[in-house]
């Protein structure tokens, strides 16, 4: 057990789809049901515990943004937010503009009609939650600002404890679980005869993501060195060795070292650095929206024969994500862990199609995260120089 848990989540979900796609070809019906089984009941499990994960993360979110409430927090969280609006609303009409060439053709009865074509478990184990995802997010918004509006240290701290534990819940039991859930997916999937289509899908999807990033990351770099007058691509330079930390740490937090050496480094003065990049590692996710939303319009394609999501459903969905990333928990996978209910209830994924966002996702999470840390340090350059133009008071002579 020791071995597994020292194996990145990476492989073990590769080796999952490639165990799937195998075994789902060789095994009787009868023993693909029973890992179908499991992952039924377990996407049971996840459906009860998605509004436990709202809550248990963007309420102490928004009381802890709130309370430390200041004018170069508000100037942060703010450009924060825009750049994840930004990405997310770029990347969603890039696919507009590309899947369809690169999709074409490519939908699949599996989610069009998973009752008709996918095999069912022995046993049904139904797990409603408590609310639904709408309730879940009108509850944390309301007692995110209640408590830091009546400034309730008992409350916060009880929330804290609160998200603590659904944290834990998530890094003990559901991410461990995630390869033997899409291990029983993907046998289903390759029962139903159409894995292959889903493989070819993953690879051009999987590019389309990589260019994003790499667009939206020069984006960000041409901005914030017009703002400084400085060099864009000599700022980037600097931020290389953070980026290929990210990517194989896969984590923004044990990044902050390399990225705040790295942002002092391209000329930010060292005490904005110092408070932005470690909140920057929490609140700004611009690589992980690309790859959410990028991954969300793909599939929605596939569900519904060749059809996009409208422009207001999907503002809708990227303007929530861009509240879900800033509260999305710090482990591998966190962030589309947390976007699960959006899918849900902006978007109407059905288990088959979450199932694959989670697989799509966590298959380029490295890369990210790595998109996300590197626009730690842009956007570090852009609140310098704001911070300079707003609230440095000059000095007097």
């Amino acid at each position: 057990m020791s071995i597994y848990k020292k194996i990145p989540l990476l492989v073990k979900l590769i080796a999952a789809i490639a165990l799937g796609i195998i075994l789902g070809g060789i095994l009787p019906t009868s023993i693909i049901r029973v890992f179908v089984t499991f992952s039924s009941i377990f996407s049971s499990f996840l459906g009860f515990t998605i509004p436990l994960i709202i809550v248990g993360f963007i309420v102490p979110g928004i009381s802890q943004v709130s309370n430390n409430a200041g004018k170069l927090l508000g100037l942060s969280t703010g450009v924060a937010y825009i750049s994840t609006l930004i990405a997310g609303t770029f990347a969603f009409i890039v696919a507009k503009l590309v899947l369809p060439g690169i999709l074409a053709n490519a939908t699949l009865q599996s989610f069009q009609n998973p009752e008709e074509l996918m095999l069912k478990g022995y046993i049904e184990f139904k797990m409603n939650p408590i609310f639904d995802v709408t309730t879940a997010l009108i509850i944390s918004f309301v007692l995110g600002i209640g408590i830091s509006a009546v400034k309730s240290e008992g409350l916060k701290q009880g929330f804290n404890d609160f998200g603590e534990i659904i944290e834990k819940l998530l890094s003990v039991v559901i991410i461990p679980l995630l390869p033997l859930y899409i291990l029983g997916v993907f046998m289903n999937i390759t029962a139903s005869g159409e894995v292959f289509k889903i493989l070819k899908i993953f690879i051009f999807v999987f590019a389309v993501i990589l260019v994003l990033h790499i667009i939206i990351i020069l984006a960000q770099y041409t901005l914030a060195g017009t703002v400084n007058g400085r060099n864009p691509f000599k700022m980037l330079v600097n931020i290389i060795p953070a980026y290929m930390t990210a990517v194989g740490t896969q984590s923004s937090a044990a990044t902050i070292p390399v990225t705040l050496r790295s942002t002092k480094n391209m000329g930010v003065d060292k005490n904005i650095a110092n408070f932005t990049i470690p909140l920057f590692a929490t609140i700004h996710l611009s690589g992980s929206t690309i790859t959410l939303t990028t991954c969300a319009t793909a599939v929605y394609w596939l569900q519904h024969g060749a059809v996009f999501p409208t422009t207001a459903v999907m503002i809708k969905f990227i303007i929530l994500l861009g509240v879900t990333m800033v509260a999305a928990p710090g482990v591998p996978g966190g962030a589309v862990m947390a976007t699960l209910g959006l899918l849900q209830s902006v978007l109407g994924f059905n288990e088959i199609m979450l199932s694959l966002m989670i697989a799509l996702y966590i298959t380029q999470d490295s890369f990210g995260t790595a998109c996300n840390i590197s626009g730690d340090g842009a956007l570090s350059a852009i609140v310098d120089k704001l911070n300079q133009i707003l609230f440095k008071k000059k000095k007097t002579t």
